[in-house]
Protein backbone atom coordinates (compact mmCIF):
# COMPACT_ATOMS: atom_id res chain seq x y z
CA UNK A 1 0.00 0.00 0.00
CA UNK A 2 2.88 2.27 0.95
CA UNK A 3 3.94 1.98 -3.06
CA UNK A 4 0.93 2.99 -4.06
CA UNK A 5 1.28 6.01 -2.29
CA UNK A 6 4.77 6.86 -2.98
CA UNK A 7 4.39 6.10 -7.00
CA UNK A 8 1.60 8.81 -6.79
CA UNK A 9 3.75 11.04 -4.87
CA UNK A 10 6.38 10.60 -7.78
CA UNK A 11 3.66 11.33 -10.59
CA UNK A 12 2.20 14.40 -9.00
CA UNK A 13 5.93 15.51 -8.46
CA UNK A 14 6.83 15.03 -11.88
CA UNK A 15 3.27 16.72 -13.17
CA UNK A 16 4.42 19.60 -11.00
CA UNK A 17 7.78 19.96 -12.90
CA UNK A 18 10.10 19.82 -9.67
CA UNK A 19 13.00 17.62 -9.71
CA UNK A 20 14.72 15.04 -11.61
CA UNK A 21 11.59 12.92 -12.41
CA UNK A 22 10.53 14.80 -15.35
CA UNK A 23 12.55 12.55 -17.63
CA UNK A 24 9.64 10.03 -17.16
CA UNK A 25 7.01 12.02 -18.38
CA UNK A 26 9.14 13.79 -21.45
CA UNK A 27 11.99 11.06 -22.37
CA UNK A 28 15.20 12.21 -24.03
CA UNK A 29 16.30 11.11 -27.79
CA UNK A 30 19.21 8.93 -25.45
CA UNK A 31 16.83 7.03 -23.00
CA UNK A 32 14.79 6.17 -26.27
CA UNK A 33 17.35 4.57 -28.36
CA UNK A 34 18.64 2.98 -24.82
CA UNK A 35 15.63 1.76 -24.30
CA UNK A 36 15.56 0.58 -28.50
CA UNK A 37 19.15 -1.03 -27.64
CA UNK A 38 17.32 -3.12 -24.32
CA UNK A 39 14.14 -4.19 -25.98
CA UNK A 40 16.21 -5.13 -29.43
CA UNK A 41 18.36 -7.58 -27.05
CA UNK A 42 15.52 -8.69 -25.19
CA UNK A 43 14.07 -9.22 -28.28
CA UNK A 44 16.79 -11.23 -29.24
CA UNK A 45 17.53 -13.13 -25.99
CA UNK A 46 14.02 -14.52 -26.21
CA UNK A 47 14.33 -15.58 -30.20
CA UNK A 48 17.38 -17.65 -29.14
CA UNK A 49 16.32 -19.23 -25.68
CA UNK A 50 13.27 -18.31 -25.00
CA UNK A 51 10.75 -18.93 -28.15
CA UNK A 52 12.69 -21.88 -28.93
CA UNK A 53 10.97 -24.02 -25.55
CA UNK A 54 8.29 -22.04 -25.96
CA UNK A 55 7.64 -23.38 -29.19
CA UNK A 56 9.13 -26.78 -28.08
CA UNK A 57 6.66 -27.13 -25.04
CA UNK A 58 3.97 -25.60 -27.34
CA UNK A 59 4.67 -28.56 -29.79
CA UNK A 60 4.56 -31.36 -26.94
CA UNK A 61 1.06 -29.57 -25.86
CA UNK A 62 -0.07 -29.75 -29.36
CA UNK A 63 1.23 -33.54 -30.11
CA UNK A 64 -0.29 -34.75 -26.22
CA UNK A 65 -3.42 -32.88 -27.31
CA UNK A 66 -3.56 -34.65 -30.87
CA UNK A 67 -2.63 -38.21 -29.00
CA UNK A 68 -5.62 -37.63 -26.77
CA UNK A 69 -7.82 -36.52 -29.22
CA UNK A 70 -6.68 -39.76 -31.38
CA UNK A 71 -6.90 -41.74 -28.14
CA UNK A 72 -10.60 -40.59 -27.74
CA UNK A 73 -11.63 -41.62 -31.40
CA UNK A 74 -10.19 -44.76 -31.13
CA UNK A 75 -11.67 -45.54 -27.64
CA UNK A 76 -14.85 -44.05 -29.40
CA UNK A 77 -14.45 -46.16 -32.32
CA UNK A 78 -13.94 -49.23 -30.16
CA UNK A 79 -17.16 -48.58 -28.37
CA UNK A 80 -18.90 -47.96 -31.35
CA UNK A 81 -17.56 -51.49 -32.18
CA UNK A 82 -18.02 -52.69 -28.65
CA UNK A 83 -21.94 -51.59 -28.84
CA UNK A 84 -22.54 -53.15 -32.15
CA UNK A 85 -21.51 -56.42 -31.34
CA UNK A 86 -23.70 -56.19 -27.72
CA UNK A 87 -26.53 -55.08 -30.73
CA UNK A 88 -25.40 -58.53 -32.46
CA UNK A 89 -25.33 -60.95 -29.27
CA UNK A 90 -28.59 -58.86 -28.29
CA UNK A 91 -30.39 -59.62 -31.31
CA UNK A 92 -28.76 -63.25 -31.64
CA UNK A 93 -30.38 -63.61 -28.32
CA UNK A 94 -33.67 -62.25 -29.19
CA UNK A 95 -33.78 -64.81 -32.64
CA UNK A 96 -32.52 -67.96 -29.74
CA UNK A 97 -35.38 -67.15 -27.11
CA UNK A 98 -37.81 -66.55 -30.32
CA UNK A 99 -36.39 -70.21 -30.86
CA UNK A 100 -36.73 -71.48 -27.90
CA UNK A 101 -40.46 -70.08 -27.29
CA UNK A 102 -41.30 -71.48 -30.86
CA UNK A 103 -39.82 -75.00 -30.02
CA UNK A 104 -42.07 -75.06 -26.52
CA UNK A 105 -45.76 -74.12 -28.29
CA UNK A 106 -44.82 -76.48 -31.02
CA UNK A 107 -43.67 -79.26 -27.75
CA UNK A 108 -47.04 -78.32 -26.27
CA UNK A 109 -49.25 -78.37 -29.46
CA UNK A 110 -47.72 -81.95 -30.07
CA UNK A 111 -48.54 -82.77 -26.08
CA UNK A 112 -51.68 -81.62 -26.44
CA UNK A 113 -52.52 -83.04 -29.62
CA UNK A 114 -51.20 -86.56 -28.22
CA UNK A 115 -53.04 -86.34 -24.81
CA UNK A 116 -56.70 -85.57 -26.59
CA UNK A 117 -55.43 -88.67 -28.96
CA UNK A 118 -54.97 -90.74 -26.43
CA UNK A 119 -58.17 -89.75 -24.62
CA UNK A 120 -60.27 -90.27 -27.55
CA UNK A 121 -58.97 -93.76 -27.83
CA UNK A 122 -59.40 -94.68 -24.29
CA UNK A 123 -62.78 -92.88 -24.56
CA UNK A 124 -63.18 -95.49 -27.71
CA UNK A 125 -62.08 -98.11 -26.38
CA UNK A 126 -64.13 -97.90 -23.34
CA UNK A 127 -67.58 -97.07 -25.46
CA UNK A 128 -66.69 -100.83 -27.10
CA UNK A 129 -65.95 -102.39 -24.20
CA UNK A 130 -69.35 -101.03 -22.18
CA UNK A 131 -70.86 -102.37 -26.18
CA UNK A 132 -69.51 -105.53 -25.61
CA UNK A 133 -70.85 -106.10 -22.11
CA UNK A 134 -73.94 -104.55 -23.08
CA UNK A 135 -74.01 -107.33 -25.96
CA UNK A 136 -73.00 -109.81 -23.29
CA UNK A 137 -75.67 -109.12 -20.82
CA UNK A 138 -77.80 -108.97 -23.43
CA UNK A 139 -77.44 -112.43 -24.57
CA UNK A 140 -77.71 -113.59 -20.75
CA UNK A 141 -81.17 -111.47 -20.90
CA UNK A 142 -81.97 -113.49 -23.41
CA UNK A 143 -80.77 -116.83 -22.20
CA UNK A 144 -83.00 -116.20 -19.17
CA UNK A 145 -85.84 -114.71 -20.85
CA UNK A 146 -85.91 -118.11 -22.97
CA UNK A 147 -85.02 -120.71 -20.05
CA UNK A 148 -87.50 -118.76 -18.19
CA UNK A 149 -90.12 -118.53 -21.50
CA UNK A 150 -89.83 -122.46 -21.79
CA UNK A 151 -90.11 -123.47 -18.38
CA UNK A 152 -93.42 -121.33 -18.15
CA UNK A 153 -94.58 -123.18 -21.33
CA UNK A 154 -94.18 -126.43 -19.89
CA UNK A 155 -95.99 -125.55 -16.54
CA UNK A 156 -98.84 -124.11 -18.63
CA UNK A 157 -98.88 -127.18 -20.96
CA UNK A 158 -98.92 -129.72 -18.14
CA UNK A 159 -101.95 -127.31 -16.81
CA UNK A 160 -103.81 -127.57 -19.78
CA UNK A 161 -103.54 -130.90 -20.35
CA UNK A 162 -103.60 -132.05 -17.07
CA UNK A 163 -100.99 -134.82 -17.67
CA UNK A 164 -97.03 -135.37 -17.32
CA UNK A 165 -94.96 -134.86 -20.10
CA UNK A 166 -92.07 -136.97 -21.42
CA UNK A 167 -88.89 -134.96 -22.13
CA UNK A 168 -89.32 -135.46 -25.68
CA UNK A 169 -92.41 -133.73 -25.41
CA UNK A 170 -90.82 -130.95 -23.19
CA UNK A 171 -88.05 -130.77 -25.87
CA UNK A 172 -90.59 -130.18 -28.87
CA UNK A 173 -92.80 -127.50 -27.06
CA UNK A 174 -89.97 -125.86 -25.89
CA UNK A 175 -88.50 -125.19 -29.47
CA UNK A 176 -92.32 -124.38 -30.67
CA UNK A 177 -92.63 -122.01 -27.87
CA UNK A 178 -89.01 -120.59 -29.15
CA UNK A 179 -89.72 -120.06 -32.57
CA UNK A 180 -93.46 -118.13 -32.16
CA UNK A 181 -91.63 -115.64 -29.96
CA UNK A 182 -89.76 -112.86 -31.40
CA UNK A 183 -86.61 -111.98 -29.34
CA UNK A 184 -85.16 -109.48 -31.83
CA UNK A 185 -87.60 -106.81 -30.70
CA UNK A 186 -86.59 -107.24 -26.94
CA UNK A 187 -82.65 -107.19 -28.18
CA UNK A 188 -81.08 -103.25 -28.95
CA UNK A 189 -81.05 -102.25 -32.48
CA UNK A 190 -76.96 -102.00 -32.03
CA UNK A 191 -76.53 -104.72 -30.34
CA UNK A 192 -79.21 -106.99 -32.49
CA UNK A 193 -77.41 -105.65 -35.57
CA UNK A 194 -73.59 -107.17 -33.86
CA UNK A 195 -74.96 -110.01 -33.30
CA UNK A 196 -76.49 -110.68 -36.80
CA UNK A 197 -72.78 -109.69 -37.82
CA UNK A 198 -71.35 -112.76 -36.35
Amino acid sequence: MSALIDIGQTVVIAAEGGGDSSFLISPSLGLMIWTLVAFAVTLWLLNRYAFPQIAAALDRRRREIEESIERAERAKREADALVEEYRARLREAREQAEDILARAQRAAEEELNRAREEGRKQREELVEAARRDIEAETRRALDQIRREVAELTVEVTERITRRSLTPDDHKRMIEEALRELDFSALAPERTAAGGNGR
